[in-house]
């Protein structure tokens, strides 16, 4: 087989492909001239035309034989067989993939090829002279093909694939297409023609056997029964016949959701139980209606049907999830009032489907039966918050009011809407209706008065609630409640003026629990009344030009009211009656206001004062009269009317000083101050450091001897400034201490000094300065012994 192949290749490249491409004219020229090829060759341009004989050549690739397989032959017509000639090949494999052989011109391949590598080869062919290498022709470009097999199976690049199809789809519903890749030469035979089957996941879908496109199969495929299906598809080359190659991917085809299943509850009733004092929005329960379809397929609205009691106090809304129904309480209930609702509650889809409304309805409902339970309940007040009102000044104890609290689980509470706030709550007394303020009608006189009756005690039963005021909300103890009935007294006289409302807290508390508490906001309003008189509303302080004319304008003043209505209602301003010729003249503008004018043709002496009683009445009732004072000083002004100087300094300084004199004489008496300051503190250095000196020469001073004194002679010496002679012992004297150096010697005893006589001849033993000898004196008296260490 293998030499049959080869010769039919060499008959396809050589025999076959090898033909005279020239005409016999020119194979008949070149004939004559074969002896003499360099002379034919010396003239290349004149040459016409090739005289190559050769043709396009074929490979069949994958083809590996014992040999290199010839694939054809090059042979030019001035190749005579003398062995002259040398075929040379270059180009793309030469020398490597092909090979020609130089003497024949015979192409061999040496390798096996592979089309899908590369189809094709282009080389170039010369024929040269052996001897010199001289290009006997031009070069010339052929190809070498590269002949297709079917060796490649059909591979799909983008596999697996997933796709997405609703449910209940009709037949032939396109769910995806896909597409194989075979790498074989589309362009030969049947190598890359493709066929698509279906191996998996019939009946279900199907494929397109030419476009590979997969199709639903069959009707109303359901989601809720299988959502997902695996498919496998096959790609079949050779037009699907036998002997071909194959390959196949999956296909996972899911199945998507639509509105076809209504929701179902799983029961048809729901029993749940709620304690009376649950607050509104607390949960009492949850239900859930069954929906196998998923997503915003499955979104439920749940909604009460009744619309009686159970629509009123209970409420229903789906949760976030679009899933549970939860109920939760819409007003307080009342376990004495009602025991139990029983309601029907309605699941709908939020979303239907039109297509699939014949699977309807989409809805369903059940019924739900709640129980309230007892509880043990804080006391309820008749009012969810009390505004009372007061007049200021009233004594302490006046009564504002009451406020009220039940137990709701005492026997003798009342039942119904009375319970909380109804026509069986409230305060036992009259209320007035006031400007909507609340006032007890039978502490004030009222127009209109609304009476509330009160839910009477059981004869003889002690209160159940104690009632109190929390501490933070009346710090300074303005009010003060009975614990008992509630009732509401002022403990001090209130001031609107001061605090025109409180706030408070009142907390009424069981008796028997002291943990069930309930609290109420008290308001409590300040009445006004007319309480404070007018008064200027500001410190005037008013002054007059003591060269002004009469009517001048001294000052403009305005009068203020601190009462409620003060500052609407108008405020008299004159002069008191009974003033004797006032030198200035009040006159009312009628608008709270007032216009002192100079009346005085003639001013008091300059430096003086005016002064201006006045007499504030307000409209109120009672009247409350004002009588201010005003001060209005004569001050000296400038032509332009400015006040130029005013009161003692007017009076003190007639000719007037300027503001450098009295600058220059201040300065002056600073000066001599600091001087007799400085003067002082040096005084006092001085002495302060004489001191230690003085008591240290004193004691150190004192001379010891040991010699008898003279006694009175001795003392009357020393009061007549004579020393005395000091007697000589020639065994016992002793030198006095020399004084340390540089120290003075010490001063005489300032004790013993007196006014000295004129001083007189010492006698023997008698010290230097010591008093003169007298005639008649009585004999010495023992000397005075002064031992060493002894100091006077």
């Amino acid at each position: 087989m293998a030499s049959f192949l080869q010769l039919l290749l060499a008959w396809l490249g050589g025999c076959g492909c090898a033909g005279r491409l020239m005409p016999p004219s020119q194979g008949a020229r070149a004939g004559s001239l074969r002896g003499n090829v360099s002379q034919r060759w010396e003239r290349p341009l004149m040459r016409s035309r090739r005289s190559w004989v050769w043709n396009q050549f074929f490979v069949i690739e994958e083809y590996a034989g014992p040999e290199p397989v010839l694939i054809g032959r090059l042979h030019t017509d001035v190749d005579r067989g003398e062995g002259r000639i040398k075929y040379v090949l270059t180009g793309e494999g030469a020398g490597t993939v092909f090979v020609i052989d130089e003497k024949t011109g015979n192409i061999h391949v040496t390798k096996t090829l592979d089309r899908e590598e590369k189809s094709q080869y282009t080389l170039l062919a010369q024929a040269v002279d052996r001897a010199s290498n001289r290009p006997l022709e031009p070069p010339s470009e052929f190809i070498i093909k590269v002949q297709d097999i079917n060796d490649n199976p059909p591979v799909f690049l983008h596999g697996p694939y997933h796709a997405t199809v609703p449910e209940m789809s009709n037949v032939g519903t396109s769910v995806i297409q896909v597409t194989a890749h075979d790498a074989d030469d589309p362009a030969y035979g049947n190598s890359a023609r493709l066929v698509y089957t279906v191996l998996e996941g019939l009946p279900f879908f199907s494929v397109d056997p030419q476009t590979g496109v997969i199709r639903t199969a069959t009707p109303n495929m359901d989601r809720e029964t299988q959502q997902e299906f695996l498919v496998v598809v096959q790609a079949k080359d050779m037009g699907g016949h036998a002997g071909g190659l194959s390959g196949s991917t999956t296909v996972t085809v899911t199945l998507s959701d639509v509105n076809d299943n209504p929701p179902r509850f799983p029961q048809s009733s729901y029993q749940f139980s709620v304690v009376e004092t649950a607050p509104p929005g607390s949960a009492v329960g949850r239900l859930r209606a069954h929906d196998p379809d998923e997503g915003e397929n499955a979104l439920l609205a749940y909604s009460i049907l009744d619309g009686g009691d159970g629509a009123e106090a209970f409420a229903i809304h789906t949760d976030a999830l679009g899933q549970d129904g939860i109920i939760t309480v819409k007003k307080p209930l009342d376990f004495e009032s009602r025991h139990s609702y029983t309601f029907r509650v309605e699941a709908t889809n939020t979303l239907i489907d039109p297509q699939y409304i014949r699977k309807g309805p989409f809805k369903d409902m059940a019924t739900v039966r709640i129980t309230v339970e007892d509880a043990d309940e804080p006391p309820a007040f008749s009012r969810s918050d009390y505004h009372l009102a007061v007049y200021e000044n009233s004594p302490p104890g006046t009564l504002l009011g009451k406020v009220t609290a039940v137990d709701l689980d005492s026997p003798a509470a009342p039942s119904g809407n009375g319970k909380r706030g109804g026509a069986g709550a409230g305060v036992g007394w009259g209320l007035c209706g006031l400007a909507s303020v609340c006032l007890v009608c039978e502490s004030y006189s009222c127009s209109v008065c609304t009476w509330l009756p009160r839910q009477p005690d059981a004869p003889g039963s002690p209160p159940s609630s104690r009632y109190s005021i929390l501490p933070h909300t009346d710090p300074e103890r303005y009010f003060s409640i009975n614990p008992q009935d509630g009732t509401i007294l002022t403990s001090v006289p209130l001031d609107r003026e001061l605090l025109p409302w409180h706030n408070m807290t009142v907390v009424a508390t069981e008796l028997d629990s002291p943990t069930q508490a309930s609290h109420v906001q008290v308001a409590i309003q300040i009445l006004d009344v007319n309480d404070n008189p007018p008064q200027l509303e500001h410190s005037y302080e008013p002054f007059v030009c003591d060269n002004a004319a009469p009517g001048h304008l001294v000052q403009l003043i305005r009068a203020v009211d601190r009462d409620e209505d003060g500052n609407v209602s108008r405020i008299i301003i004159r002069s008191p009656l009974g003033a004797r010729d006032p030198n200035v003249t009040v006159r009312d503008n009628k608008d709270n206001s007032a216009s002192l004018l100079l009346r005085a043709a003639r001013l008091p002496t300059q430096g003086g004062s005016l002064l201006v009683p006045l007499e504030l009445v307000d409209g109120g009732s009672p009247t409350r009269t004002g009588s201010p004072t005003l001060t209005v000083s004569i001050c000296r002004c400038r032509r332009d009317g400015a006040m130029h100087s005013c009161g003692a300094e007017a009076l003190g300084s007639p000719a007037g000083l300027s503001t450098g004199a009295l600058l220059a004489i201040l300065a002056c008496v600073g000066t001599l101050l600091a001087l007799v300051l400085l003067f002082v503190a040096l005084r006092r250095q001085k002495q302060a450091a004489l001191l230690p000196f003085e008591e240290e020469d004193v004691r150190e001073n004192i001379i010891t001897y040991d010699d008898e004194g003279g006694g009175e002679e001795d003392t009357e010496g020393l009061r007549h400034g004579r020393p005395a002679e000091p007697r000589r012992c020639p065994s016992t004297t002793s030198a006095a201490p020399p004084l340390p150096a540089g120290r003075a010697p010490p001063p005489a005893l300032p004790a013993l000094l007196a006014d000295p006589p004129a001083p007189a001849a010492p006698r023997r033993g008698q010290l230097p300065g010591g008093p003169p000898e007298r005639s008649g004196r009585r004999p010495l008296r023992p000397p005075l012994r002064l031992h060493p260490g002894v100091r006077l």
